[in-house]
């Protein structure tokens, strides 16, 4: 048998694998009509099968080479489920791919859930959009596979628009049927104070540096209903966004700063380093407790201690580009290259705040939002934020803004 018909035997098996047992609508997973994990006692798992299949035990050497090629070959979605499916058929399967598959900051592709909380590329933007549904007031971020943006792309997050007394919050997971905050999918809030001008990003998880965890006024049961209460969950601040006021009324675009709290500035120096999250910490109940690519659970305090020392270091500033003018528009004006199609205050594009590191051009537009329809936004970001804390800040342009407009 050649090698070519090793591959084609495998993506086959692998194919079979993805419709009968991965079908389930979590962030990158598969999904199918249903959108539940197919759970037939009477038949052998689909990973029971395999694992008595020819392929349970490949030489390393010869596994890794077609798990390769696998990922290689499949580098676009929807195609690209059959690397995620290869992940969770055994433990070595998924240490191989864990090995292969790189960051979206080193491929430029989103592949497993973790990759929304990783940095973008460094030399191009990833270009997805949002979809709004202001009956429901959710909203729902999408991978872009082509440049129709009428055509349904990899979903990312959802996020779900709460109002409180004294503030709004928008709990934001990586399934868009479950925006709880006691679901296992949920990764993070953004809140904003009473006048909506000022917000914070919360990840539920502590980002790989040194962070503070915030006060907590409920405790989140993840997974299932059979987690223990005593497991905490945290609300770890990652980034602050404040909007200038504009009391005067005066015709002008919003002026936003954005604080990243878990990114250095130094991140954005010749060899700068972002804080990169590489798996989810593992929940042993979750319905998926073999893939670390599909658990969630919230650690305790003393899991890290650098968070009790923390280090000061100067956060990396976001502020929106300054537009032009223009006399014959009679309208503010930015270079979205095609991206932005509808004028609207939520407009915006942001750089880096020059804070004397050296860095790269503060011109490069680190994340861009705008608007092409009702109920249609672009967003295109890249390193070093990743797409939770872009899609973050892009909801708080739909916020309502007292005296900010």
């Amino acid at each position: 048998m050649s090698f070519r018909s090793i591959i084609q035997d495998m993506r086959e098996e692998i194919g079979s694998i993805s419709r009968k047992g991965f079908e389930v609508k979590l962030g990158y997973g598969l999904r199918s009509g249903s959108h539940r994990v197919l759970r037939d006692g009477l038949r052998p798992s689909p990973i029971e099968a395999l694992k008595q299949s020819c392929w349970a035990n490949l030489p390393p050497e010869l596994l890794r080479d077609v798990l390769t090629r696998i990922e290689e070959a499949q580098a676009l979605w929807p195609h690209r489920k059959d690397v995620v499916s290869c992940a969770g058929v055994c433990r070595s399967w998924r240490e191989i791919m864990k090995e292969i598959v790189k960051t979206p900051e080193v491929s430029g592709k989103l592949t497993f859930p973790i990759s929304v909380k990783q940095p973008g590329p460094r030399d191009f933007p990833l270009q997805c959009f949002i979809k709004r549904n202001q009956a429901t007031q959710t909203f729902y971020l999408y991978f872009s596979l082509t440049e129709a943006l009428t055509d349904d792309g990899k979903f990312l997050l959802a996020a779900r628009k709460c109002r409180r007394a004294t503030c709004t919050d928008y709990l934001i997971s990586v399934d868009a049927d479950d925006m709880s905050k006691g679901s296992g999918a949920y990764v993070g809030k953004l809140r904003s104070n009473f006048l909506g001008r000022k917000f914070t990003v919360y990840d539920s998880q502590p980002p790989p540096t040194e962070a503070m965890l915030s006060k907590c006024r409920s405790t989140r049961l993840l997974g299932s209903k059979q987690v223990s209460p005593r497991i905490p969950a945290g609300n770890y601040p990652v980034a602050h966004i404040a909007y200038e006021l504009n009391v005067l009324g005066s015709r002008c675009p919003r002026r936003m700063h954005c604080v990243m709290d878990s990114i250095p500035a130094s991140a954005m120096e010749p060899g700068g380093v972002a804080p990169t999250q590489t798996d989810f910490p593992q929940n042993s109940i979750d319905s998926f407790s073999s893939i670390p690519f599909f658990r969630f659970k919230s650690s305790r305090m003393d899991n890290f201690p650098g968070l009790s020392n923390p280090q000061k270091e100067v956060n990396l500033i976001l502020k929106n580009k300054a537009p032009r003018w223009h006399e014959q528009l009679q309208c503010w004006c930015l270079n979205f290259r095609g991206r932005v199609t509808v004028a609207s205050v939520k407009n915006f594009q942001l750089v880096a705040e020059d804070c004397g590191t050296g860095g790269q051009n503060n011109n490069d537009v680190i994340l861009q939002f705008g608007k092409v329809g009702k109920d249609l936004f672009t967003m295109d970001y890249q390193y070093p934020i990743s797409a939770f804390q872009a899609f973050s800040i892009c909801l708080s342009s739909f916020d309502t803004k007292l005296a900010c407009e």
